[in-house]
């Protein structure tokens, strides 16, 4: 729970200067009240607010944490909601850890339960459910009150799939924020008394009705004997672009060692499994005009870890997803699916990167597990190295230092 704590507020960090969670930060700012949270911009607002912003700040860079199921998710997002939460509730750092391990389990067991999204639903509806228990959790409420917590967020913030169809918008990175604005204020409101619609999932119109729409099978919940938890089966990211692109990036860069000279490659060829076709390989993907549109296209992550060697933040800017020349090598990416690769989907995220160089020569990588997953783990120090590298210029050295120690201590 430490190193996402870490690994997420790195993201928060690298994110501050970005035009989505400014536009909410000045939004959560006019509003006074008690008890309060605050922003990491540094504003005191109402708690559910703050989750909004920090929750946006979070998820921007597409660079937080990842779990891949039936339904794909973000499991730190709920970090925003369990933060406000503390905050609000002058919670200790233990209690913050049980009520982080509460979200992950309960999202993770929700994703692995059923595709929300094959029914045109957006995998953050999961996060309207495990933020209400999370913030439920240090907000004190017993379990009658976290039922209600669930039914007022749930029946209320059922996201539609639009929100990553086709050229992404700015929404995009605040789609689960909003969960976990949803997610806080449910649980302020259940912990005063308001009762929530019920039984909110097996309800004639409830969610298995209206949402799933079809054979739902819930897990068990971690914890109990013989049952581990759902947390450190989450990855975490070691390149700034949606996960399942991690893969075909680290084949990539592979190649890119190898052939030398980008100006060599006459195509590319991506082999790969059906989600990621379904996600990061629609049409537009092709000609991004947006950051979160480029980091959502598997084509363009591919073809910028050829052109650069190198897969970072500025690969996602302006002057870049705009350069005619990287443009042209994006044009010359070709992406397959295939069943085999398919089949080892989502145990891991199998991506086969084939480059056929001018002179007809033929390379090619094949990546199942890229650093991060839980099948290679990042170390520690690694974990540390990212959260500095997205700091600088936001925190001195010292000040990183001292966060990190106050982080690991928690």
């Amino acid at each position: 729970a430490k190193r996402r704590l870490i690994d997420v507020l790195g993201c928060a960090l690298g994110a501050r200067s970005a035009d989505t969670p400014r536009v909410a930060e000045r939004v959560a700012s006019r509003i006074a009240a008690e008890p309060a949270a605050t922003t990491l911009y540094g504003s005191r607002t109402s708690p559910d607010m703050a989750a909004f912003v920090n929750g946006i700040l979070f998820r921007y860079l597409d660079f937080n944490d990842t779990y891949l199921s039936k339904e794909p998710a973000h499991p730190s997002d709920n970090l925003a909601a369990v933060l406000a939460a503390a905050e609000a509730s002058g919670s200790t750092g233990s209690d913050l850890i049980a009520a982080a391990v509460i979200a992950y389990e309960v999202q993770c067991r929700l994703a692995d339960a059923w595709s929300i999204r094959s029914q045109g639903w957006d995998h953050v509806c999961y996060g309207a459910f495990s933020t209400a228990l999370g913030a439920g959790k240090l907000l004190g409420l017993d379990a009658a009150s976290l039922v209600h917590a669930q039914g007022i967020s749930g029946v209320a913030h059922m996201a539609m799939r639009q929100t990553r169809a086709g050229e992404l918008s700015m929404w995009k990175g605040a789609a689960f924020a909003n969960a976990s604005r949803n997610g806080v204020l449910a649980a302020l409101l259940a912990a005063e008394g308001m009762t929530g619609p019920a039984p909110i999932f097996e309800g004639e119109m409830g969610f298995f009705a209206e949402v799933a729409h079809g054979e739902f099978d819930l897990p068990e919940l971690g914890g109990r004997e013989g049952a581990g938890y759902m947390l450190p089966r989450t990855y975490i990211k070691n390149w700034p672009a949606e996960y399942h692109a991690q893969s075909a990036i680290d084949a990539a860069l592979q190649l890119r060692e190898e052939i030398g000279d980008p100006a060599a490659i006459d195509r590319v060829r991506i082999e790969t499994f059906d989600a990621a076709v379904e996600i990061i390989a629609d049409p537009e993907k092709w000609r991004p005009k947006t950051r979160e549109t480029a980091d959502h296209s598997l084509p363009y992550c591919v073809a910028v870890a050829l052109q650069d060697g190198e897969v970072g933040l500025e690969q996602f800017s302006e002057e870049r997803i705009t350069d005619p020349t990287l443009l042209d090598l994006v044009s010359r990416v070709e992406v397959r699916e295939r069943p085999e690769l398919s089949d080892r989907y989502p145990a891991g995220t199998p991506n086969r990167i084939e480059v056929t160089t001018r002179s007809g020569r033929r390379v090619a990588r094949e990546v199942e597990f890229p650093r991060g997953h839980s099948g290679n783990p990042m170390t520690d120090g690694e974990v540390e190295e990212k959260f500095g590298r997205l700091a600088d210029g936001e925190l001195p050295l010292q000040r990183q230092s001292e966060v990190l120690r106050r982080l690991w201590a928690l």
